[in-house]
């Protein structure tokens, strides 16, 4: 299956994998069919490691996060690798915590499967298939401290410092389905 980001930046193509990783695609696409995902930022870029999204939209110009569903369980013993252009589930220290937010590996990142420096690992569901060049305009754009508005213990908004935020807001401002589920 497939899905389509179009971004301020350009469009990127997704391939899930819902054989190896069924639990995160589904989510995923579920969150994508909801339209959670259109209006969302790119809270977190580290040009050298990875591009975060998929959690925060924006209030009144803040990064606010949005309200997510349960979270899923971690499927990041299924054979797929933090490699250069997958995307994995981002989570907690608890391996069992990833909900809407995700990220797109801009390097190959070893110290994330299993074993590395979690032995849990992060679940990688899938990786670009077209649009990597927008990827790396966005792994470039100037970051800096913001302050936005994360989700608390009980859920209620507290508005914080974040670091390696985009200074200029990197928009998702669409998610769909491009390919049926199955096919």
């Amino acid at each position: 299956m497939k899905v389509q980001l179009t971004t301020t930046y350009g469009k990127i193509v997704l391939q899930l994998d819902a054989v190896r990783a069924p639990v995160s695609t589904e989510n995923f696409v579920q969150y994508v069919r909801d339209g959670h995902f259109d209006g969302t930022v790119f809270h977190r870029v580290i040009s050298t490691f990875m591009i975060q999204g998929g959690g925060f939209e924006l209030v009144d110009g803040v990064g606010t996060q949005k309200k997510p569903n349960a979270p899923i369980v971690n499927e990041a013993k299924n054979g797929l690798k933090n490699l250069r252009g997958a995307i994995s589930m981002a989570r907690t220290n608890n391996p069992n915590s990833a909900t809407t937010q995700f990220f797109i590996n801009v390097v190959d990142n070893a110290g994330l499967d299993p074993g590395g420096f979690s032995p849990d690992g992060y679940a990688v569901f899938g990786k670009i298939v077209e649009g990597m060049e927008v990827i790396d305009k966005i792994k470039v754009v100037k970051t800096g401290e913001k302050q936005m508005k994360a989700r608390g213990l009980g859920g209620t908004l507290q508005s914080q410092p974040m670091s390696n935020v985009p200074l200029t807001h990197v928009v998702i401002k669409s998610a769909k389905v491009i390919t049926p589920k199955a096919q």
